[in-house]
């Protein structure tokens, strides 16, 4: 079966019933800090794989994009349905595939945890490469040492549809080799700094080693311990 069905025939949204929701704002946050330090004031403003479009609808709210346009795509008819709520005028949310896509190109495009849901996503790397000039991707960085002595790639796939898991390495490697050129790097910390909507024993004492290696080496912290992603800025 095709795993990007699990998206349009609603199986994703009954295992995922927010649709990550909640972790939007602290994503559209990171996102904004990362434009401004670039100097990037995009006017033209696409998501790919926005969901439910809390990132789009907190990116509008920022001060120096409040004249900006924004359009969020998704493959999946129930997230973009549930976007449409409290859209505001200048926010456009379309069930589609950037890689049907042709013609349009706008200022930055982003793809906030999305490729490593994608089974040919070599294929959609190379799309999003030519519809923008500047690219943001957030990657979580599944491989690490935690994940591979616990072996959780069956819970990657099987809860958060993640088919392809990434290191930094492996991360930046592959945009490298689909042509992006990369811009700007940060490690973000998911797992703590998002511990308030998903709290649980074990995430709060893993919690404690990756904090405190944090403050000596983030790299180290997420290739250890694991709980971050990545969020690149590219050409």
């Amino acid at each position: 079966m095709d795993e990007s069905s699990v998206y349009t025939n609603g199986k994703y949204l009954d295992r995922n019933e927010t649709w990550h929701a909640e972790d939007s704002p602290w994503k559209a946050e990171q996102i904004y800090k990362m434009m401004v330090k670039n100097g990037l004031q995009p006017r033209v403003i696409d998501e790919v794989g926005c969901g439910v479009g809390v990132i789009l609808k907190e990116l509008s709210r920022k001060p120096s994009l409040l004249n900006s346009t924004f359009r969020g795509l998704d493959i999946s008819p129930q997230a973009i349905e549930m976007a449409q709520v409290d859209r505001k005028e200048n926010i456009e949310f379309v069930c589609g595939d950037i890689t049907r896509e042709r013609d349009r190109h706008v200022d930055i495009l982003l793809a906030i945890d999305v490729f490593e849901h994608v089974p040919d996503y070599w294929g959609f790397l190379a799309a999003c490469r030519t519809a923008a000039k500047y690219k943001m991707y957030h990657i979580p960085l599944d491989i690490n040492v935690s994940s591979v002595l616990r072996d959780t790639s069956d819970k990657f796939r099987a809860k958060l549809g993640h088919i392809h898991l990434f290191s930094a390495a492996s991360a930046l490697s592959t945009l490298r080799d689909t042509g992006h050129e990369i811009l700007d790097v940060k490690y973000t910390n998911g797992a703590i700094s998002l511990f308030r909507h998903h709290p649980s024993l074990k995430r709060g004492v893993s919690n404690i080693p990756r904090g405190l290696l944090g403050m000596l080496s983030v790299p180290w912290a997420a290739r250890i311990f694991g709980g971050y992603s990545l969020l690149v800025l590219t050409t």
